[in-house]
């Protein structure tokens, strides 16, 4: 008999070799027992061997002085790749946790795909408005509130940082620009089809407040006008540009109702600064802005009423509040990009070309818009190109300079603005002012 055993052990120990799982549950049962009584009572138990753990794999043992024969599921005992989870019942669980769970149920994703649809279209064609005159569609993100109180936050900011510069509302200049100005948004009123609460221009007080400001003095005096230069003789060629008077006219054709209900309420102010800067601006409130510097370079009426009216057209355009919305995308992109290209070829990419290009862009529709605003007005539309052909050579920017520059060349925007359907149709405006018919609701 003890051949035979000898060729049952080996037997054994071959088949174990081979297939560690066929190994017989009472051999590893009694190899257990017997480490359990030949250790000390207060050894603790460090695990079992590959073959034991792939076989029993679940046993967890605390201490030799406990009971050691209840066994408990443990996952970690295993050597073979963790393909499931167990809860406090010690259940084991093979279907995966987490979003990558819930996302393998095809029913799941179309929910998500067709809620975010329905979002992302409710959110962009419930925020799509119409600009006026030009009847283009922008997208803007702004509530027309926010946007009144960021102007006059800033209206603010800047009389403090001008403090002692700004004119006294008695100062002939002051009241010229104001009446200049008056004459400009008197023409928006008109140009509107229907409607809306104005309030009068006023010269806005160095103490004034966000609830309300001063409207100063009243007009006192007649603005002092010069001789207006025509330019019935200039003739201009025409080159492709990105907007052109083809874009102008089929936007114009659009039966769009044109959005305003952002001037709606509006307090509109006007301060001069005693600055050489040539430079004037409208803040989204209705609040403009004038340099001296700009009446030191352009002594007529017509003139300065040019510039007033571009920066009256951004105002009306509501060019503040698409420029914010359009740069909280390009915000979320270049965090996208950020990832796989370095920051600083991100930020130059998207300046060349989105911001810069979103920036000339909307210059030349203010230019249109003001040039009908300075025509409703009563002031010769064809003064208008050289004053922008003007501040282009005060500008300066010539070459690779005007493709880095927020603004177009001053000969570009001069161009497109004497262009003859263009033109025409401001000539058309400023004859109707003057032969007394006037223009109602051209918008």
């Amino acid at each position: 008999m003890s051949w035979y055993r000898r060729t049952k052990l080996v037997f054994d120990s071959i088949r174990r070799n081979i297939d560690p799982k066929i190994l017989p549950r009472s051999h590893v049962s009694s190899r257990i027992n017997q480490y359990l009584s030949s250790s000390k009572p207060s050894a603790k138990f460090s695990g079992f061997s590959s073959i034991a753990s792939r076989k029993l794999g679940l046993v967890s043992l605390t201490s030799l002085g406990q009971n050691t024969n209840r066994v408990v599921n443990n996952p970690f005992m295993s050597l073979s790749k963790r393909n499931y989870y167990v809860d406090r019942y010690q259940v084991r669980h093979f279907k995966p946790r987490g979003p990558r769970r819930w996302f393998q149920n095809p029913r799941n994703v179309w929910t998500v795909v067709l809620v975010g649809s329905a979002a992302v279209l409710t959110l962009y064609f419930g925020n799509l408005e119409t600009v006026p005159y030009t009847k283009r569609t922008h997208f803007v993100l702004l509530s027309k509130p926010m946007e009144k109180r960021l102007g006059e936050t800033q209206f603010e900011q800047i009389k403090k940082t001008y403090k002692g510069k700004v004119l006294p509302a008695i100062h002939p200049e002051s009241i010229r620009v104001r009446m200049i100005a008056k004459e400009v948004i008197d023409a928006l009123q008109r140009g509107l089809s229907h409607e809306r609460v104005w309030s009068d221009l006023g010269y806005a007080s160095m103490d004034s407040t966000l609830k309300g400001s001063d409207k100063g003095v009243k007009e006192t005096a007649m603005a002092l006008s010069g001789d207006e230069e025509t330019m019935s003789d200039m003739t201009w060629s025409k080159e492709d540009q990105v907007l052109d008077d083809r874009w102008i006219q089929q936007n114009r054709k659009k039966d769009l109702k044109a959005s305003s209900s952002h001037l709606e309420g509006i307090s509109w102010e006007v301060i001069v600064v005693n600055d050489p800067m040539v430079n004037a601006f409208c803040l989204p409130a209705g609040k403009i802005v004038v340099f001296t510097g700009l009446l030191d370079h352009f002594k007529s009426d017509a003139e300065v009423a040019t510039v007033i009216g571009h920066e009256v057209g951004h105002a009306v355009a509501r060019h503040v509040a698409e420029g914010i919305t359009k740069n909280l995308w390009v915000a979320i992109l270049q965090l996208v990009l950020y990832q796989v290209v370095m920051p600083d070829l991100v930020n130059t990419m998207s300046a060349l070309f989105l911001k810069l290009p979103f920036s000339r862009k909307m210059e030349i529709e203010a230019d249109y818009i003001g040039l009908l605003l300075i025509a409703s007005a009563g002031y010769d539309p064809r003064v208008a190109p050289s004053v922008y052909e003007k501040l282009g050579k005060l500008g300066g920017a010539k070459g690779l300079g005007e493709y880095l520059s927020t603004h177009p060349s001053g000969e570009k925007r001069s161009q497109l603005l004497a262009q003859a359907h263009v033109m025409e149709e401001a000539l058309m405006i400023y004859r109707e002012v003057h032969t007394g018919r006037g223009i109602e609701g051209f918008l």
